[in-house]
């Protein structure tokens, strides 16, 4: 399988072990950075960049599945749900790790590399890659809204507020 993966300073360390022990794994690891420690540097653009190839990927019919790691694992998380397609999950557990494959069909984990071990985090990362999306019809029936959501701005029938237009916010009046 292709794993995409991105960090910043923070979690710079772990994604270089994480990559040795995928890539033993034999797994094909695309690094979208950083490529050096900088403690200043920004997350978003590495890990939209991990998430579009992840989106990428799974649209060419490729098995890829993205890894983002940060200080919490917050904003990693955030950045790689900005791209289409892509349903991020924070983990923090084996339980999460695990329920972001089989109920949410999660495409990207994101791992607060403060937060955890290294040895933590490899063991979520390798259950995360490990477990199959279970297909219920109640998962897929949701996934299927977030998806109809992501790409009209509503979910037929399920009273999505669209009054204020798709995703978009109104500036606050001086």
């Amino acid at each position: 399988m292709r794993i995409h993966i991105a960090t910043d300073h923070a979690g710079l360390e772990f994604s270089r072990t994480l990559q040795a022990h995928l890539t033993n794994g034999g797994h094909e690891v695309v690094d979208h950075g950083p490529a050096e420690y900088d403690a200043l540097d920004d997350y978003p653009a590495f890990c939209i960049n991990a998430a579009l190839g992840v989106a990428r990927d799974q649209a060419a019919g490729v098995r890829a599945l993205g890894v983002v790691f940060g200080g919490s694992g917050n904003g990693e998380q955030i950045a790689a749900n900005k791209v289409r397609g892509i349903r991020a999950a924070l983990v923090w557990s084996m339980d999460t790790a695990i329920l972001a494959r089989e109920h949410n069909d999660a495409n990207v984990i994101s791992i607060g590399a403060r937060q955890h071990t290294v040895e933590e985090a490899i063991r979520y990362i390798d259950a995360f890659i490990a477990e199959p999306f279970s297909g219920d019809e109640r998962h897929v029936r949701r996934i299927a809204q977030l998806a109809e959501y992501e790409t009209t701005g509503d979910i037929a029938g399920k009273g999505v507020d669209t009054s204020a237009g798709s995703a978009q916010v109104s500036e606050p009046e001086a």
